[in-house]
C-alpha cells in the first residue's frame, strides 16, 4: 500500500497529501452525480469530452514527460477507430465480440505505433523532425482513406467509404444474464468511460513516478547523459511512444462506439494539431494539468463551433500562441503554481499571527 501510494505521490506529478486526495475523491463525487441531474443529451456529450482526453493524457506521455513532439496521435486513433469498425461490422456485437474488438483495435494501434517507432527512435530521428515525420504519416493516412470511396474498398462486408467515413458499426455491448448492455451514448456509456478515465489517470501516475518514468524525464533532459549513466534511450524512447499512441487507439474506439462512425478527416490537418493545443494550454509537464486543461479547451471549442464557428480555429490557434509567449509551461501548470506559491507565503504569516 505504501509503495502504490509512494508512486501515486511521486516527483513528477503535482499533487500530494490529504489535501490534494479529498479534492481529487470531492471531483470524483462530483463527476459521479452529474447523470442524476442532467439530461441525457449532456451526459453523452460529457462521454464526447471524455473520449478524447485519453489521446491528450497519451501525448502528455509522449511530448511533456518523453520529449517527443508527435502529431501522430490522430493516426493512432484513426487506425484504431477503423479496426472497430471492420472488426465489429465482421463479426456483430454478440458474446462480448465488440469489447473484444475494443482490444484488438487498440492492439492493432499498438503494432502501428511499435512499428513507426522503431524507425524514428532507432533512426535517431528527434526533435523537430520527429514531428514532421509523425505528421506526414499522420496526412498519408488521411489522404489513402479519403480515396477509399469505390466499392472495391472492403474488409469483409466492412466499407471504408472514403471521405464519406465508415458508420453502422454497433455500440459497445456488455454480455449479461439478463440480456446484454448496449452502451448507447448515455448514462452507462457515461460511467463506464468514467471509470475507464480515472483508472488511466492513476495508472499513468504510477507509471511516470515509477523507475521508467523517472528514466524518461531524464531522457528528456539529457539524453546523452542517460546514455552515458547506461540506459538504452531508444528503448524507453519507444516505449513511452507505444503506450501513449495506444491511449490515441483508445480514444479512436471510444469515438467510434461511442458516435457509430469515423470519418478520415478525424485524421486530418486540424485534428493533428487540436491536441498539441489541449496540451500546451493545460501544461504538457504533468497529468493532472493536462487532464484538466484539456477538458476546459474542449469544452470551449465545443462552445465556438456551435456559436461562432468561423472563429473557433482561430481562437485555438491565438489560444496556443498567448500560450507559448505568456506561459511555455501551460496556462493551468502556472496558474496552479501561482496559487500554490502564495499559499505558501501566507501559511507562516497565518502562523505568527496564531
Amino acid at each position: 500500500m505504501t509503495s502504490i501510494l509512494t508512486l501515486l505521490e511521486g516527483p513528477q506529478t503535482l499533487g500530494r497529501g490529504r489535501r490534494f486526495w479529498s479534492g481529487f475523491a470531492l471531483v470524483v463525487a462530483a463527476a459521479s452525480a452529474y447523470p442524476l441531474f442532467a439530461d441525457g443529451y449532456d451526459v453523452g456529450n460529457n462521454v464526447y469530452f471524455f473520449n478524447w482526453t485519453f489521446m491528450a493524457l497519451g501525448l502528455c506521455l509522449i511530448w511533456g514527460y518523453g520529449g517527443s513532439l508527435s502529431f501522430g496521435q490522430t493516426a493512432f486513433f484513426g487506425i484504431a477507430g477503423y479496426a472497430y469498425g471492420v472488426l465489429t461490422i465482421n463479426l456483430g456485437d454478440a458474446y462480448g465480440l465488440t469489447l473484444f474488438a475494443l482490444v484488438a483495435a487498440v492492439l492493432i494501434s499498438a503494432v502501428c505505433a511499435a512499428i513507426l517507432g522503431y524507425f524514428l527512435f532507432f533512426g535517431r530521428i528527434s526533435g523537430v523532425f520527429l514531428g514532421i515525420v509523425t505528421l506526414s504519416v499522420t496526412l498519408v493516412m488521411e489522404r489513402f482513406i479519403s480515396q477509399t470511396a469505390g466499392p472495391e474498398w472492403h474488409i469483409g462486408t466492412a466499407r471504408l467509404n472514403g471521405f464519406n467515413g465508415m458508420g453502422a458499426m454497433p455500440s459497445l455491448t456488455i454480455p449479461w444474464p439478463g440480456g446484454p448492455i448496449v452502451l448507447f451514448p448515455d448514462v452507462a456509456l457515461y460511467y463506464v468511460t468514467l471509470v475507464l478515465l480515472i483508472l488511466v489517470y492513476l495508472g499513468l501516475r504510477m507509471l511516470v513516478n515509477s523507475r521508467f518514468g523517472n528514466v524518461i524525464v531524464a531522457i528528456r533532459e539529457n539524453p546523452q547523459r542517460a546514455e552515458m549513466l547506461g540506459y538504452d534511450v531508444r528503448k524507453y524512447q519507444l516505449g513511452t511512444f507505444i503506450i501513449g499512441s495506444s491511449l490515441a487507439g483508445l480514444s479512436g474506439v471510444l469515438y467510434t462506439s461511442w458516435g457509430n462512425y469515423i470519418t478520415p478527416a478525424s485524421m486530418g490537418m486540424t485534428a493533428a494539431s487540436l491536441p498539441i493545443v489541449w496540451v500546451a494550454v493545460g501544461g504538457r509537464s504533468d497529468l493532472t494539468t493536462t487532464l484538466f486543461g484539456s477538458f476546459l479547451v474542449l469544452i470551449g471549442f465545443q462552445a465556438l463551433t456551435i456559436y461562432g464557428s468561423q472563429y473557433a480555429l482561430v481562437v485555438m490557434g491565438a489560444l496556443l500562441v498567448l500560450t507559448v509567449l505568456v506561459a511555455p509551461s501551460g496556462i493551468v501548470a502556472s496558474a496552479v503554481l501561482l496559487v500554490s506559491k502564495r499559499w505558501m507565503r501566507k501559511k507562516p504569516q497565518s502562523g505568527e499571527v496564531s
